[in-house]
């Protein structure tokens, strides 16, 4: 699935940004401020394919204080707890992430040579000192950008079983119609309308090519995102099921769109048939890099196909699959958030005590209450409950819609064979006249063309998703119902 959570033992894994409030930074004063190290410092942390970005400025009264951007995960203006510099050497802390950088200035003031650390993983990080006004943000040559070729549309509509309003852009072909029309369904967490990530926007490169096709398109913010009202923390792909309904039902409305139906994006492509199968609204689905397994059977076979991609050690692997199949247990045999918090919080302890010696030290911050905390918080919150154990396999035997599945060979997260299989089995045993599952060529989780699948790949990537996913989807509903304009 699309990142959302990173299930194994947060003393092992990497994850840059958490998803932790960060605490207010502390300032650690000196009595000889060095000036030299003020300024934007950026470069790249080749081992995850993430940029990073470290602001450093002087505090009132001396000391430093500072924030750090990764522009590739879209956060900026993370809060450091402490920075220091003395002897030349800067230590930069965020300790709710369990993440610390410490580096050497050069003598010529223009590069820190370093050592980035989070939990187990040490990474060498160079950093530059950027020119003022130097941007930060990628180079995205698919993003479209106006004067449009077709209408748009701001637009709300209500969610009723929720009582929630949902936001989101509506696009519609030149001319009276009526036209094919799409609901776009985006993967796990927290998502806007363009279902950003990484620095890309999809769900715009999708619309844009969707609507120049002849087809209109509705992509919406998730509830308690952007303009949406909600509460996404507590809510499940049930719940995502029933505002993908509340958006066919919006846009089927609209008195120059014919059939409509969903195309889904990982978590997506799950939420679709689960719509399909609730209501007869839905003319269609699309599942981009939707699951044909259950929750916890993706999240074990993701686990182990990335960090391999990563260079991982297997040892490190093993262990993590381990850990992550005693979480997936207490999650499955206790429903009662409160008594499973300390089976949970014992297991990631556990685990921390069977890492190899050499690793044990490195892991320290990663170990500390807050960073368990967060992992306990993430194994008992309502949508990976719901996640690890749903099966979409009887509901997929229950689509009788028309149906494509589409996937990248080299996705590393939602892994195509194993899903296109299992995926298109359940549409035949369900006898659905009209499914397809189609397997792309060199294309990752996200479909774009990419080298090994990983996503540390992902915002290194120019292309936000490669013209035969697009035309792949354009092409089969068009071929379906443009006959219906």
């Amino acid at each position: 699935m699309c990142p959302r959570y990173r299930v194994a033992c947060a003393a092992i894994c990497l994850t840059v940004v958490g998803n932790l409030a960060s605490p207010e930074p502390t300032v650690a004063f000196q009595d000889v401020p060095e000036p030299d190290i003020v300024g934007t410092w950026q470069g790249v942390l080749e081992a995850a394919g993430l940029r990073l970005v470290f602001h450093v400025e002087s505090a009132e009264g001396g000391g430093f204080s500072g924030t750090m951007d990764s522009p590739d995960q879209g956060a900026a203006g993370i809060p450091a707890t402490s920075v220091t510099f003395a002897d030349g050497t800067l230590r930069f802390e965020v300790q709710n992430l369990g993440m610390t950088y410490q580096a050497t200035l050069s003598e010529d003031g223009a590069t820190l040579e370093g050592t980035f650390t989070q939990g187990a993983a040490r990474l060498p990080l160079t950093l530059t000192r950027a020119a003022e006004g130097e941007s930060s943000q990628p180079d995205r040559p698919q993003h479209p950008e106006p004067p449009f070729p077709y209408g748009t549309e701001e637009v709300r509509f209500e969610s009723l079983a929720a009582g929630v309003t949902l936001a989101g852009t509506l696009t519609t072909p030149p001319g009276e119609g009526p036209f094919p029309g799409a609901v776009l369904v985006s993967g796990s967490g927290p998502q806007d309308r363009d279902e950003s990530l990484m620095g890309h926007r999809p769900f715009l490169v999708l619309a844009d090519h969707l609507t120049r096709s002849g087809i209109a398109v509705l992509r919406y913010d998730d509830r308690g995102v952007g303009e949406s009202t909600g509460d996404f923390a507590s809510a499940t792909s049930v719940d995502f099921a029933s505002d993908a309904l509340a958006a066919v039902h919006f846009l089927r409305e609209r008195p120059n769109i014919g059939p409509v139906g969903i195309v889904g994006h990982s978590e997506g492509g799950l939420v679709g048939p689960v719509a399909a199968v609730r209501d007869d609204a839905v003319a269609y689905v699309v599942m981009m890099a939707g699951p044909g397994l259950t929750g916890a059977e993706i999240i074990d076979l993701q686990s182990e196909l990335i960090s391999r991609a990563q260079g991982i050690p297997e040892e490190i692997i093993q262990l993590n699959r381990r850990t992550q199949q005693r979480l997936f247990e207490v999650v499955a045999s206790d429903p009662d958030t409160a008594s499973a918090a300390p089976k949970l919080r014992a297991v990631l302890e556990a685990s921390l005590e069977e890492l190899p010696e050499d690793l044990r030290t490195q892991a320290s911050q990663a170990s500390n209450p807050q960073a368990i905390e967060a992992q306990v918080r993430q194994m008992n919150s309502p949508w990976i409950r719901h996640f690890l154990s749903y099966d979409p396999r009887p509901t997929l035997e229950q689509v009788t819609v028309p149906v494509l599945a589409i996937n990248g060979e080299k996705d590393l997260q939602v892994p195509a064979e194993i899903n296109l299989t299992e995926i298109a089995a359940a549409l035949e045993r369900g006898g659905n006249p009209d499914a397809t599952a189609l397997m792309l060529p060199g294309l990752n989780h996200l479909f774009q063309e990419a080298d090994t699948g990983s996503p540390s790949e992902y915002a290194q990537i120019p292309e936000t998703m490669n013209p035969a996913a697009l035309d792949a989807v354009s092409s089969w509903i068009l071929s379906r119902f443009a006959d219906e304009r």
